[in-house]
Parts: structure tokens; sequence; C-alpha cells
């Protein structure tokens, strides 16, 4: 197993400590009067989702954790899980509702997201940038509203409810950012 020290972290990263898996949420180099430099992170449990911070000496290393990222397509879900289909090897998996957790609210039937594996356990789904939705339901836009004029609440075909120019109506596909869950622009 591949190691990386303090100095080669990076947002992301997934490393194995204490034998769990952490992905790196931040990190900062600290310099004390005469004391050697520490570091700082902040590290998300990737199993159980808990975020805690953690403080090292500069140059310790850690186990990088072997994830593989693979495109994988949204087939369906159900209460409890979640199917995912490997593209080239068309094997179906179970991912349980937790380990998809707010991607769900983004994610329709077909759609091609990123699985991440850990050996052959799934420890997170990853989204592109953007997802392009259909409006399903929003109130009607009045004549004269501009793309200046304001917003309203409109809901998706997840049933994601984004804010929205008054101009837009149902029936409509937008775009819209996964981080922040915000109105990007009018794809038709």
């Amino acid at each position: 197993m591949s190691q990386i020290s303090t100095g080669e972290l990076r947002r992301g990263v997934t490393i194995e400590m204490k034998d769990k898996l952490y992905a790196v949420l931040s990190y900062e180099h600290v310099k004390m009067g005469r004391g050697s430099a520490q570091v700082r992170m902040k590290l998300r449990d990737v199993r159980s989702g808990a975020i805690i911070e953690h403080t090292v000496q500069a140059g310790t290393r850690f186990d990088r954790a072997r994830v593989e990222r693979r495109d994988m397509q949204f087939l369906y879900a159900d209460e409890a899980f979640y199917y995912f289909m490997n593209t080239e090897t068309y094997d179906q998996i179970p991912v349980d509702a937790a380990k998809v957790g707010d991607a769900s609210r983004f994610l329709k039937e077909n759609d091609v997201c990123e699985v991440a594996l850990y050996g052959d356990e799934v420890i997170a789904v990853e989204l592109p940038g953007s997802v392009s939705l259909t409006v399903t339901t929003t109130d009607p836009g009045v004549r004269g509203d501009t793309a200046q004029g304001g917003s309203k609440p409109a809901t998706m075909e997840t049933g994601l409810i984004v804010q929205v120019p008054l101009f837009i109506s149902e029936g409509e596909v937008i775009r819209i950012n996964t981080e922040t869950g915000d109105y990007i622009e009018r794809v038709n």
C-alpha cells in the first residue's frame, strides 16, 4: 500500500488511519514558536459520515486508501437501496440509501455518475458539477417577468425544490448546480 505524507495532502484524498477511511476536507500547516510544525486536518469518516479534526506532526505518513472510481448508470431505487449498473461489465450493484445521501435529490433513472469503491465496498456516489432536470410544478409566469425580476420555487422531476427566475414554466428543462442546488440556466 502506498503512503502519503502531510506535505502531499490534498482536498478529497482518502487516507487510512486507525483502521478507518477518512476523506480530507481541509488541512492547514501551523508553525508555533520554537516547536516543530504541525498539520491540522478536518476529516470525514467515509463510512459513517462523521467529521473530526485531527492534528499531527508535519511529515507524518498515512496509508493512502486505494479508491477506484467507476462510471455507473443509475437504474432505480427502492426504500432501502439505489441500484447502479457498471457501464462496462453490466454488473448491477445495490447501494445503501445512506451512501447515496444528498445525491439522491439530483438522480434520475439512466443518469451516469461516478461511484467510488474501496475494494468491493461502495463508499460514495459523486455527481457531475451540474445536472439537467425537468420542472414538474411551479407557479405560472406573468407577462413582463424578466430575468432580473425575482425568483419562485419550482419542483423538479426528482422532488428537489429549486428557486428559479419568474420566466421559467412547467415542462422546461433547467441546469442545476449539484453542490449548491442553485439554478444555473434554462436548457431548452
